[in-house]
């Protein structure tokens, strides 16, 4: 059941309504992880929190080591503060290890054999190169060790999770990967429990209301885990119950029911739907499946008005412009202005101008 409160608590603790002028690494501090593993999509998930920044803005904080792209929460890519990647990985790797060993065991890929490939990915990147992720797999060939059939994938995330890698700068179209320690040599070191109470006090405070179970999900920790660390916060924290869940948020801003929150389109896998276990207070459940097209786990960039998530969207990037295409699940109506405002803000963003903007007349 939607929930105007939830929903508009959402928008503005994690950035979407009412931002103010933050640079790439301060948002993406204060969300703590973002989801990332479609590129353009993650760096819009920043841009849209923070409305003067570029994609160029956010490629040069990237260059200029200020945040980070690796494999952390729930073995997936996000983009994180570079002070906090290591702490971030030691809360994660042993858990996913454990998870992970069937299917390393399914692809043949046991402890030698990953540890021949990390040798070789140290030996060939120390001394601060940057090289391409298809380079780097090809030279883990001609050691002798097969990269296909998603091996090469399990071999660099295997290497993340060891603390040994991260992506660098883009190579034109081309994600780089560099070693962590020489990229990022400073960086924080927490213990298990400091890392669950600054996870805890992120979480809840870039994306409340939400609740332990939506916290728990997102870090990729147990639920005993989850309520060790929200514990451990709840002073600086609100609560509040609805529908007989207790829901959290930061003691700094309160969000009523009926303020105004705009119009957006946010990119697909955006935190404002990822990051939490419970979508039902901004998805009606029967939309829900149209932003994940025949559950093959690929969320499509969405339309938000008024909290709710009311369509999908899809632009096509040309060498002189963007054509953006809107598929709403109802008529825009009013909307449709703001949304074609939305639109050039994206645009703007991307620093090409709008080609063409069209509304899909097959309403589903």
């Amino acid at each position: 059941m939607t929930n105007n409160l939830i929903a508009n608590s959402r928008l503005y603790n994690q950035m979407i309504a009412g931002s103010l002028h933050h640079t790439p690494e301060q948002v993406v501090k204060k969300m703590g992880a973002m989801q990332a593993q479609d590129y353009m999509q993650a760096v819009w998930a920043i841009g849209l929190r923070s409305p003067a920044t570029k994609l160029a803005d956010i490629e040069r904080a990237i260059a200029d080591r200020k945040i980070i792209l690796t494999w952390t929460l729930r073995g997936t890519l996000h983009f994180v503060p570079a002070e906090d990647v290591k702490w971030m990985l030691q809360l994660s790797a042993p858990r996913l290890a454990s998870q992970t060993k069937r299917r390393m065991a399914e692809l043949g890929l046991d402890d030698q054999t990953l540890e021949r490939c990390r040798k070789i990915i140290v030996d060939v990147l120390k001394g601060g190169k940057q090289m391409d992720r298809s380079v780097l797999l090809q030279l883990i060939e001609e050691e002798g060790i097969y990269s296909g059939n998603q091996r090469g994938y399990h071999m660099l995330w295997n290497s993340a999770y060891q603390g040994l890698i991260c992506f660098g700068p883009m190579n034109g179209k081309q994600q780089t990967i560099v070693l962590l320690e020489e990229w990022v040599p400073d960086c924080r070191e927490l213990s298990y429990e400091q890392s669950l109470q600054e996870l805890a006090l992120r979480y809840f405070t870039a994306r409340g209301l939400a609740t332990v179970q939506d916290f728990a999900w997102w870090a990729g920790i147990t639920l005993t885990d989850a309520r060790r660390g929200l514990e451990s916060v709840k002073k600086e924290l609100q609560s509040t119950d609805i529908n007989g869940n207790e829901h959290w948020m930061s003691n700094h801003r309160v969000v009523s029911a009926d303020e105004e929150s705009g119009i957006y389109l946010l990119p697909g896998f955006d935190e404002y739907i990822l990051g939490y276990k419970d979508r039902s207070a901004v998805l009606e459940p029967e939309t829900a499946p149209l932003i994940v097209p025949g559950n093959n786990g690929v969320f499509l960039p969405m339309i938000v008005v008024g909290g709710q998530v009311i369509g999908t969207w899809k632009r096509s990037i040309k060498k002189k412009g963007i054509e953006i295409v809107i598929h709403p699940f109802r008529e825009l109506g009013n909307a449709e202005e703001a949304v074609f405002k939305a639109a050039e803000r994206y645009a703007a963003f991307i620093g090409l101008p709008i080609l063409n903007f069209s509304v899909s007349s097959t309403l589903t």
